[in-house]
């Protein structure tokens, strides 16, 4: 075993020492690390390069998005405007049967928008959704798989963590995958409600979650006015959180300023909504906000570190040649290609984290990528769509982790809740995989 071990490169051996180090629960930073440690030591270079390749793989200007994304969504989270805009939309469609099923897919939608960081959305407005759905009559079980699914949602919707990785890695258009991943989101979002009757068990008494919506209260022109008030109210009250994404999207597609820089506005923006309009900005929140957003930061930031390691050993001991030559040589036909690439995708996306699935994996992938004359950008949709799917799948679903914590549920449980969203998800996959003009539309190619 030992002698077949030592026959291998030192960058196979480093991919079979990463997953050994997994196994036996050493976290993905450090594993992805110390893999590249021992192959660099195996290959003769001086461990002195380790530190000058961390510094390079994350002194780049793109990666400055991360921190400040997520810091935008907490802050944001604190301030009590994620509330203000589950408000609204329990407002505008709460009276329809199942009514809250909409507003949690709509929220968690909207709320990647701003967040771009899935863990950090459930855990923001999971419990206030999940309670929701519950009272209009919801297995809890769902609910809350619902909610790990849109949240997952957020490296899809723009703008997303994930794709600010992938486009860095890629050295693709940010601004381009921002825009592709559009259309495709939100048709996740319509395939996920089509799941909403899977959900329900029973009809709810009538409440705050069941008054009467637009389309249910016919042509009577009292409720009708009294539905225009309170929803003209709520909106009022939520407004200045449902601009968020119009002024982070709207800034990067007129040009205003670069995907970097929005994440910056976004967190000033944050900053100055809480402070000066809804007043809910103190030195205790922004503390708790700045102290959670430094600790996610820090774990996105650890990994994307000792990737950068793994990387340099992958390209220095040609494992891309390698690899992407196995695969190639696999079939002649691409789509066969392309379904191998994504049950790859979908199989690692259960055991590690976004991030790490797409520094070990899209060296491989890209040269295959451009050498069938894909398109980047649509690849990258494809892979964020995948990606999304790993973090509500067992066992390092870390989504299934946060709303457990916050539900109470096991992951068992909410693992059986996510099972028809999983399904809906890869239907979306497949749709965005065999008709690429579902992401290319809006760039026009």
């Amino acid at each position: 075993m030992f002698d077949i071990f030592d026959s291998l490169s030192s960058g196979s051996q480093m991919i079979l020492v990463f997953f050994l180090l997994l196994f036996l629960r050493v976290p993905v930073a450090f594993s992805l690390g110390l893999s590249a440690i021992y192959a660099m030591w195996h290959m003769g270079f001086g461990l002195d390069l380790a530190g000058d390749l961390i510094a390079t793989g994350i002194t780049k200007f793109s990666l400055l998005a991360i921190p400040f994304f997520i810091l935008a969504g907490t802050l944001m989270g604190r301030l009590g405007i994620a509330d203000r805009m589950i408000r609204f939309f329990r407002v505008l469609v709460g009276g329809l049967p199942g009514g809250m099923g909409v507003v949690g897919t709509v929220v968690c939608l909207f709320w990647g928008a701003v967040s771009g960081s899935g863990p950090a959305s459930v855990a923001a407005i999971g419990p206030m959704i999940i309670k929701g759905m519950e009272e209009d009559g919801y297995r809890k079980s769902y609910a809350a798989g619902l909610v790990c699914t849109g949240a997952a949602l957020s490296i899809v919707i723009p703008p997303s963590i994930g794709l600010v990785i992938y486009g860095v890695i890629a050295e693709t258009s940010i601004s381009k995958l921002f825009l592709a991943a559009i259309i495709p989101g939100l048709m996740m979002g319509g395939l996920m409600m089509l799941t909403l009757p899977w959900g329900r068990v029973k009809k709810s008494p009538l409440g705050d979650v069941g008054k009467p919506s637009v389309l249910s209260m016919g042509d009577n022109p009292y409720a009708q006015s009294a539905y225009a008030t309170r929803l003209w109210a709520s909106f009022k009250d939520s407004f200045w959180g449902l601009l968020t994404p119009v002024v982070i999207l709207g800034g990067i597609y007129a040009g205003v300023f670069t995907p970097t820089e929005a994440a910056l506005v976004a967190t000033v923006y944050a900053l100055l909504v809480g402070a000066i309009i809804y007043k809910t900005l103190n030195i205790k929140k922004l503390y708790e906000a700045v102290s959670d957003a430094a600790a996610s930061s820090a774990v996105v930031m650890l990994v994307v570190a000792y990737a950068s390691l793994f990387g340099w050993v992958v390209t220095v001991d040609d494992l891309v040649g390698t690899y992407s030559s196995l695969l190639l040589g696999m079939s002649d036909n691409e789509w066969v290609i392309l379904l191998v690439i994504m049950l790859i995708l979908l199989i690692i996306g259960m055991f590690m984290d976004a991030v790490t699935v797409m520094f070990i994996s899209l060296p491989v992938f890209l040269p295959i990528v451009h050498q069938l004359g894909w398109d980047p950008v649509w690849f990258g949709v494809l892979v964020m769509i995948n990606l999304s799917i790993g973090l509500i799948t067992p066992p390092v679903g870390i989504n299934l982790y946060v709303a457990a914590n916050v539900t109470g549920l096991s992951i068992e449980k909410i693992a059986r809740g996510t099972l028809i969203c999983v399904g809906a998800c890869l239907v979306g996959l497949v749709l965005v995989a065999f008709f690429p003009q579902i992401s290319m539309v809006l760039i026009g190619e």
